[in-house]
């Protein structure tokens, strides 16, 4: 396939969709510049068309510093992120702001440093893989679905903010894939998983189903084929599902009240 040398900067590029999706598009033809605060691990697949780099969305001096180093670039993919597992009532100050700082400030930072490019070429596309927990709630992840929902928030309002510089925006929302987030992608709050906890029960009915879902999810490389599918459709629609999770969960949210959906969720997790 020939695309023209596109150039596509993914973050979060050394595990899961990230990984991933840097491998298959730089198969495709394009040229990956895949993002990690840790580069070196993304060594062992460098090629002429994949080139890990030193990307700390936490940092604008890295971000910027990265940016710096490209003419141009056609796609950016925020992938970089992770879920805290915790309550409200149990949740450190430090918890929360890092959850939102990697999640959602993350993505501001690094749209914020490409846009200018784009804008000057008067082309890009932006694709923020959210998750379909940016549009339903689950206990104990109250803070990556709110980070998530920022995500989808985030999507709408710059598509309407860029569309005059050509530049389309989309989300994906994946459902549990095995990718392993569970195991690596996942941070738990100590005092919600102790055993005396007023949370206790909560905690052993949902967390080990989570757990389950995610590690005998979809595969990786649906959510790389459907970033493919969005770069090369002009009319891509501007939130798509990926996974079964999603495909069931966010049909059902559009169709049933809230308070029908609300009594699915805990019939299905037997919360």
């Amino acid at each position: 396939m020939k695309t023209n040398q596109k150039v596509v900067i993914i973050t979060g590029a050394s595990s899961g969709m990230g990984r991933a999706t840097a491998l298959y598009l730089s198969k495709q033809g394009f040229i990956v510049y895949a993002g990690s605060r840790r580069p070196e691990k993304l060594f062992n697949i460098e090629s002429q068309n994949l080139h890990p780099i030193k990307l700390d969305i936490t940092d604008s001096k890295s971000i910027k510093e990265a940016i710096s180093t490209l003419d141009r670039v056609d796609v950016l993919i925020n992938n970089a992120g992770y879920g805290l597992v915790s309550t409200v009532e149990d949740v450190t100050e430090e918890e929360m702001f890092h959850q939102f700082n990697i999640n959602v400030f993350g993505v501001l930072r690094v749209c914020k440093a490409v846009i200018p490019t784009m804008r000057s070429q008067n082309s890009g596309i932006i694709i923020n893989i959210s998750s379909f927990l940016g549009k339903i709630g689950l206990p104990l992840l109250t803070f990556y679905n709110a980070s998530k929902y920022a995500v989808e928030g985030i999507t709408d309002s710059l598509r309407y903010e860029l569309k005059d510089f050509n530049i389309r925006v989309h989300s994906i929302m994946p459902g549990f894939f095995d990718t392993n987030f569970a195991r690596d992608n996942l941070v738990i709050n100590k005092k919600t998983f102790e055993e005396d906890s007023a949370y206790s029960t909560l905690v052993s009915t949902l967390a080990p189903q989570i757990i389950e879902q995610i590690n005998n999810g979809n595969n990786a490389i649906e959510v790389a084929q459907l970033i493919l599918e969005i770069i090369e459709k002009d009319d891509f629609v501007a939130h798509q599902t990926a996974g079964d999770k999603a495909k069931k969960f966010i049909p059902m949210k559009r169709e049933l009240s809230d308070e029908d959906f609300e009594r699915r969720v805990i019939a299905y997790y037997h919360l």
